[in-house]
């Protein structure tokens, strides 16, 4: 395959996304741009998802580095982040993460094969069902799994239940980024109705991300076709299919990334350093 021809399969892969996750869409980004290294490269690369600050600040930032450097810088990071969550999972936890983060998948692989015993509760993650890949990931690492369709989430998360419920609340949650940014997270839609039902219920939330995820910029959240949702020709439909959403700051019990376990607004004086 030609290099433009490469360059164009990467940018429609991440758009309609067949790529998926904050840093997968970084990698491939960049890996893109390597291969036509321009400025119109990067202008398209980084309107394909406009919710997506990690690339942007990678082509920005870092273009420079090789696709080699890239990742040892990327697999140091996670390994800082690694460590970090380990400290925050206790033992017999239940831990609580909606849609899919390669970032949060590692961390709780690490902190199983480092001997922690916990259980995880996760989304279906609708429309396109993202969850069912982090449910595989952590199935095939022998963490016990339990995957929850998404408007199933309170019981996951609350005592209230059914007396013949025998599902045990959620004790700590675990959620990525899309982007930080200084009002609170943008991630999965979904993710601050749960995070607000944790924090309602007592319930830690950790978001964690590469702190390159931090923009200043202010972002369009992206609507995507109404056709994920229901693809239906001869009848007229009127859907509304969000992408993502904030999680406010007030909701987010600390920020866990390569500079460490912050409070919210230690780690925005942190990353801007």
């Amino acid at each position: 395959m030609k290099t433009i021809q490469k360059f164009n399969k990467i940018c429609k892969d991440i758009k309609s996304i067949k790529i998926q996750g904050a840093e997968n869409i970084a990698k491939a980004g960049f890996n893109a741009y390597k291969l036509v290294p321009t400025k119109k490269s990067i202008k398209k690369l980084i309107s394909l998802r406009a919710t997506e600050p990690m690339l942007f600040n990678l082509l920005k930032y870092h273009n420079n580095l090789s696709i080699k450097e890239l990742e040892e810088k990327l697999e140091q990071n996670q390994d800082k982040i690694n460590k970090e969550v380990f400290k925050q999972i206790k033992n017999n936890s239940i831990i609580f993460t909606h849609c899919h983060s390669s970032t949060v998948t590692k961390a709780i692989i690490y902190a199983h094969k480092k001997g922690k015993k916990f259980e995880v509760y996760n989304t279906e993650t609708r429309p396109l069902f993202q969850g069912r890949k982090t449910y595989m990931e952590l199935k095939k690492a022998g963490i016990k799994t339990t995957m929850f369709v998404d408007s199933a989430a309170q019981i996951a998360l609350t005592k209230e239940q059914d007396k013949e419920e025998k599902t045990k609340p959620a004790n700590l949650m675990l959620i990525g980024a899309d982007a930080i940014q200084k009002n609170g997270v943008i991630n999965k839609v979904g993710s601050g109705m749960f995070a607000k039902i944790a924090k309602q219920n007592k319930i830690p939330v950790y978001i964690i991300s590469d702190s390159l995820k931090y923009s200043k910029q202010k972002i369009k959240f992206e609507q995507r076709s109404s056709k994920e949702v229901w693809n239906e020709n001869n009848i007229k439909i009127n859907i509304k299919n969000p992408t993502f959403e904030l999680i406010n700051r007030k909701d987010i019990t600390r920020i866990i990334s390569e500079l460490g376990t912050l409070k919210y607004n230690n780690f925005v004086k942190k990353v801007k350093n």
